[in-house]
């Protein structure tokens, strides 16, 4: 993580800021209280020694504490159950907001919802108070200015049909744990609004770049590659620099980097 940070803001062209999309830790899902502690201490050590730039944060599901683990009613009354530890060592008052930059107008999301009936504690998708928060700021966003929106994962995505898990029943069958379950709801709204032009997500740990009815889907990889193990199927450990320009368009290219 601290040779990632270096190299992206060791750039020539040294970036503006940096958007960090979720899965900061290793995983607090299924752990105690203490190790969730102890990556949390760890993540704020490295961030606040080597971030030196404008940044913005999204949650990631690896960030919530305890969801995989519901069943074990001490944790699940803990008042740092599920997004608030995470929320707190980031900063974040909410877990969903927008800001503007350089003639943007960027939205961050939370794509996470518990389900106690999923395996893995949580689904992917905006409930209805996050989706009508949503909509209401495109509206009241000018339509001229363009929009990037973040959510941790997909929102559309190719690369999931191609992920080594899922064609082992010879079907395409997607968990709602993989991309986001009401990708139709978010696309019928982006189609409200044609200023919106790019969609960044991370979570599955392959890339790919679709674009549908005008807005842009780029799926950036992961920069711990294979869970610090190599490479994940074709994708190694990277990150992504995104160009934004004033009249709507981007250039999005992955950068690998040696780890130290």
């Amino acid at each position: 993580m601290i040779s990632a940070l270096r190299h992206a803001q060791g750039q020539a062209d040294r970036p503006d800021m940096i958007l960090f999309g979720g899965d900061m830790i290793m995983d607090s899902l299924k752990t105690s209280k203490e190790e969730a502690l102890a990556l949390w201490s760890l993540w704020s050590r490295i961030f606040s020694a080597e971030v030196r730039l404008p940044y913005h944060l999204a949650l990631g599901n690896h960030d919530v504490w305890g969801w995989a683990v519901h069943d074990q009613p001490a944790i699940s009354r803990d008042p740092d159950y599920g997004k608030a530890l995470a929320m707190r060592h980031l900063g974040l008052d909410k877990s969903y907001y927008s800001f503007d930059r350089g003639g943007w107008h960027f939205v961050m999301l939370d794509s996470l919802q518990i389900d106690y009936g999923a395996t893995s504690g949580y689904v992917l998708r905006l409930d209805d108070e996050q989706f009508a928060w949503l909509a209401g700021d495109l509206s009241a966003t000018n339509p001229k200015t363009p929009v990037c929106v973040l959510s941790h994962a997909p929102i559309l995505a190719v690369c999931p049909l191609v992920d080594q898990h899922i064609m082992t029943s010879g079907n395409w069958i997607i968990p709602g744990a993989l991309t986001h379950r009401d990708s139709r709801r978010i696309k019928n709204l982006f189609s409200r609004h044609p200023n919106v032009k790019l969609c960044l997500s991370g979570h599955v740990h392959l890339v790919d770049d679709v674009t549908y009815r005008g807005v842009r889907y780029c799926c950036n990889g992961a920069v711990s590659g294979n869970w610090w193990k190599g490479d994940y199927e074709e994708y190694g450990p990277c990150y992504a620099l995104v160009d934004f320009y004033d009249d709507g368009s981007v250039e999005n290219h992955l950068v690998p980097y040696r780890r130290g």
